[in-house]
């Protein structure tokens, strides 16, 4: 089974997540754990959470992400910047908690002018500070674009980051296709070997979501600009083909496209019209 969902709206809490993601053919979804823009969160309603856990287990709502604020920069020039950054995945990770077993992800952010190598030691960094060994949330290093400088436009440098991180058994990758296809890896006629290299460098295993996109852009644009599904410069037949790629079907896939609810809905439909479910 396809586990496709899309980004949804937290302000209503987990449980009108679950309905609204249900309502439109999604079996998991992503959301912001606060507005992406600023700082502060809404208190978790536990009587919310076990609503929504309970909606979860009898409808098959499996493997929900977190994403965390635009505005969090674990390697800012600013200290007061890695400060906010540290506080909040601190207090993120310990809010995820109430939902057991699921992802938290997070853009590894930009060095601004200190250098690359600089900003994977401010990450990881921040990373051995804030993760606990009882944790049951897994946390996830998107591949990024590579505009200005984004940290991780390389899965080099995403492997750069794990390598430094003590308790890495709580760390992943979320493969953004709109960003590694800016960043210059070919998957619309290269697909297996990108993954091959991504393999080589980082390690299937590491790769627990995938963030599925169009992008507005040519190969290697470095830009970030996403696209509905089809609309874009990858099209319908690479996507289709990553959703059915032996090393890819199992995962969940998440939806950032441009759209409405409405829209969001048509592209699940699609999505799933275009799986092949194995015998």
């Amino acid at each position: 089974m396809l586990k496709i969902g899309c980004h949804l709206s937290s302000s209503k809490g987990y449980e009108a997540m679950g309905k609204e993601a249900l309502k439109i053919g999604a079996n998991t979804f992503q959301f912001f754990t606060r507005n992406p823009r600023g700082g502060a969160a809404k208190a978790i309603d536990e009587s919310d959470v076990e609503r929504f856990l309970k909606l979860a287990s009898e409808n098959g709502i499996d493997t929900i992400l977190a994403h965390a604020p635009y505005t969090l920069n674990a390697c800012a020039a600013d200290e007061g910047l890695r400060e906010f950054a540290r506080n909040t995945m601190a207090d993120d990770l310990q809010r995820m908690e109430y939902t057991p077993g699921n992802y938290y992800n997070f853009h590894p952010g930009s060095h601004v002018k200190q250098g690359v190598d600089v900003g994977i030691e401010y990450i990881s960094g921040m990373l051995n500070e804030i993760l606990r060994p009882e944790q049951k949330t897994t946390v996830l290093l998107e591949t990024m674009a590579g505009k200005g400088s984004e940290v991780g436009r390389t899965f080099e440098e995403i492997r750069a980051i794990l390598d430094r991180v003590e308790l890495s058994g709580h760390m992943g990758v979320c493969l953004d296709t709109c960003h590694i296809w800016d960043g210059g890896y070919d998957i619309v006629t290269n697909l297996d070997a990108v993954l091959q290299e991504f393999d080589n460098v980082i390690g299937m295993e590491r790769l627990k979501a995938v963030h599925l996109n169009d992008s507005l852009n040519p190969l290697s644009a470095h830009k970030d600009r996403h696209a509905k599904i089809g609309e874009g410069c990858i099209g319908n037949e690479a996507l289709i083909q990553v959703i059915n790629h032996p090393l890819l079907r199992e995962l969940p896939f998440y939806l950032e496209t441009p759209n409405d609810i409405d829209g969001y809905a048509k592209e699940i439909a699609f999505l799933k019209e275009n799986y092949k479910e194995t015998e």
